[in-house]
């Protein structure tokens, strides 16, 4: 998968709400139970709102109880990328989208089986696109 240019993003970017570049290219979060995604239980593929990459399909979801949308495994494994992130006084792995570079949320080690991985991601980097 090919990155963006900068240029490319910074279209992307003049599209999005305000919240949405927040979260987005911010690195914000929105309020837990807040987003429409996070208790969704429809059928389909989560692109990112930025650039429509494919990023998690709902076969993987999960109810973390976090209030946020959570998922077990990424849709495929170029499509994001895992940072560190030391704000906020710890350390956390932040999820990225690969091909634009947006926030999504974050990855924890506490998630089901087969993975054990939790990826908690904000609604408003998603776009869910139904089966």
């Amino acid at each position: 998968m090919e990155k963006l240019s900068a240029e490319e993003v910074d279209e992307l970017k003049a599209q999005l709400s305000p919240e949405q570049y927040r979260i987005c290219y911010e690195e914000g979060t929105e309020c837990a139970f807040s987003g429409e995604y996070f208790d969704s239980k429809g059928k389909g593929i989560n692109h990112c709102v930025c650039c429509a990459t494919p990023l998690f399909n709902s076969e993987t979801k999960f109810d973390s109880g976090t209030g946020w949308p959570s998922y077990f495994q990424p849709y495929t494994d170029d499509c994001i990328e895992c940072l560190t992130d030391n704000k906020l006084g710890m350390t956390r792995t932040e999820v990225r989208c690969f091909r634009c570079g947006s926030h999504l949320g974050h990855v924890f080690p506490d998630g089901p089986p087969p993975t054990g991985k939790r990826y908690c991601i904000n609604s408003l980097a998603l776009n869910f696109i139904p089966e």
